[in-house]
């Protein structure tokens, strides 16, 4: 069990806000800086194909100004395997996309993509990036990912925090065994979408779970109470709950 958990912070909606009346005001580059000097471990950023909220002056400006680690989110195509060979990123997370998605909605379906994401991944990975898929807490899935080689996978954990009581434990128990396969594989496991105050304590109890990507809630709260005390009660809540935490998973839900 890694007894730190890192956390990666998402700047996305901070640009959504700049972009809603243009100009370089609220800045991301700004907010990631904050947000490293809060607790984040690294930067997440998704440069959509529409460019909706980070754009590529953005990725240029945070590897420029940035220490800590990118975590560069993007779609599977030419275009975006280009930006990532030609930025450098410490790490890539494959996702899904559709333009006419608010959000990212669900994993990417590796298992049914394998023969199309092969190149993406054994590029970037050959690179020195770090590759991670962006996938549903199935065995199937974790399996396809480690064909492909994926250095890591990102649980989708929306299922998970918008469930309650008995259905939410199930959830919670999905993830906690997918993350069980990967480490067979040696991948690491991470996890994020949705998780928020009240949400991230079980997800950050898993052992096998090493990395924590949270954007959209901390930006909402930054609005009541600022950035970095948002982000700081963030990590102060996956600490406390990684202290107490078992560290060895509970076995295989079956």
């Amino acid at each position: 069990m890694a007894r730190h958990l890192r956390l990666g912070v998402n700047i996305d909606h901070v640009a959504t806000i700049r972009n809603a009346r243009g100009g370089r005001h609220p800045d991301p580059v700004r907010a990631a800086k904050a947000a490293v000097e809060a607790g984040a471990d690294g930067i997440t950023a998704h440069l959509r194909e529409d460019r909706r909220h980070i754009s590529d002056e953005d990725i240029v400006q945070l590897r420029r100004i940035l220490d800590a680690p990118l975590n560069l989110e993007m779609a599977a195509t030419d275009d975006m395997l280009e930006i990532a060979l030609r930025h450098m990123p410490h790490a890539v997370c494959l996702v899904p996309e559709r333009r006419e998605e608010r959000t990212t909605e669900g994993g990417i379906d590796a298992a049914a993509g394998v023969e199309y994401l092969a190149r993406f991944v054994t590029e970037m990975s050959l690179a020195g990036i770090r590759v991670s898929l962006f996938i549903e807490p199935s065995l199937e899935q974790v399996e396809a990912a480690a064909m492909l080689g994926a250095g890591a996978v990102e649980f989708h954990t929306g299922r998970y925090c918008n469930s309650t009581g008995a259905e939410r434990e199930r959830e919670l128990r999905r993830i906690e065994t997918a993350s069980l396969r990967a480490h067979d594989f040696r991948m690491e496991s991470h996890a994020g979408h949705g998780l928020t105050y009240d949400t991230v304590e079980a997800i950050s109890a898993l052992p096998l779970i090493v990395e924590l990507n949270i954007g959209h809630f901390l930006i909402g709260e930054a609005i009541f109470r600022g950035l970095e005390p948002a982000i700081r009660q963030m990590r102060d809540l996956m600490d406390d709950a990684r202290a107490t935490a078992p560290r060895t998973p509970r076995g295989p839900l079956l």
